[in-house]
């Protein structure tokens, strides 16, 4: 068991989504619900940047800028400081929100939503291609979140949260295919995850205050403990790529532990690897 460290206050009330990418200088994640996207400055502190309602996402653009998930649908900056441009809303429903998001490695990005009120199969997962084709992936979701490829990108994993388990794709041609259970826990609440150099799979697992780390076979390999029970997803960046940050939330929480909302790290012995930028 290996135990996190608190890099930052309590800064948000729901972080999710920690993204490392040199163009913006290091780690940026989200206060999905104000509407902020946060970056990690050298000496601790942080900036907060509005886009909207609801950031869900954040992901760099292979053109430079970034993609951001919006409430209903994308924004995309031109430069990594930039406020975005918000595109066509993917949905109508204003009871769904945008969520979690990855991108493949051929610069597709995938998005997922969930309703707010988090009714089953209130959700769907979409993909969109570089040239702005949008299409559904999955249509019977309810809370989409955590989604990344295998270093060799012939599988890609996922999580839709209420099903308490972490599912695995084949990837044939560009596509998800053969869609099968590859790691699940009695009552257990699987978020944000990302995939290592090796292609094992960390999960955060809220609700439990912990991190897992599970091999490409689904064995279990280390697990990180979190001092606060919402921990939401996790990536992997500092300068060698073996900085495991973690984001966590106090949303709906009567009594939230008081670093409830802050940013945790700690140092793994396998890297990352650079994050998969959307094409568009």
């Amino acid at each position: 068991m290996l135990r996190a460290e608190q890099v930052t206050d309590a800064v948000t009330y729901h972080g999710e989504g920690p993204c490392w990418s040199p163009t913006w200088g290091g780690l940026r994640w989200v206060d999905m619900l104000a509407g902020d996207l946060l970056t990690l400055n050298d000496d601790g502190s942080v900036d907060r940047l509005h886009v909207g309602d609801v950031a869900a996402f954040v992901r760099p653009r292979s053109r430079g800028g970034y993609v951001v998930g919006l409430e209903r649908g994308i924004g995309l900056a031109e430069s990594p400081d930039g406020l975005p441009t918000p595109q066509p809303e993917l949905w109508s429903d204003t009871g769904v929100r945008m969520n979690e998001a990855g991108c493949d490695p051929w610069g597709t990005l995938y998005v997922g939503s969930m309703a707010y009120d988090a009714r089953p199969g209130g959700a769907r997962l979409y993909r969109i291609t570089p040239g702005g084709d949008v299409e559904v992936v999955l249509d019977d979701v309810t809370i989409s979140n955590g989604l990344d490829f295998s270093p060799d990108g012939a599988r890609a994993y996922y999580d839709d949260t209420a099903t308490g388990r972490t599912d695995v794709f084949d990837v044939v041609d560009r596509r998800l295919t053969n869609r099968r259970p590859f790691v699940s826990g009695a009552d257990e609440s699987p978020d944000g995850l990302t995939v290592d150099s090796a292609g094992n799979v960390w999960v955060a697992l809220n609700g439990a205050g912990r991190v897992r780390c599970v091999s490409p076979a689904g064995d279990v390999l280390v697990e990180v403990e979190v001092p606060v029970r919402l921990t939401t997803a996790c990536t992997l960046g500092g300068p060698d790529l073996r900085d495991l940050y973690i984001s966590t939330s106090r949303e709906h929480l009567e009594d939230p532990e008081p670093e409830a909302g802050a940013l945790f790290r700690v140092r793994v012995d396998v890297p990352g690897r650079p994050v998969l930028p959307f094409g568009g």
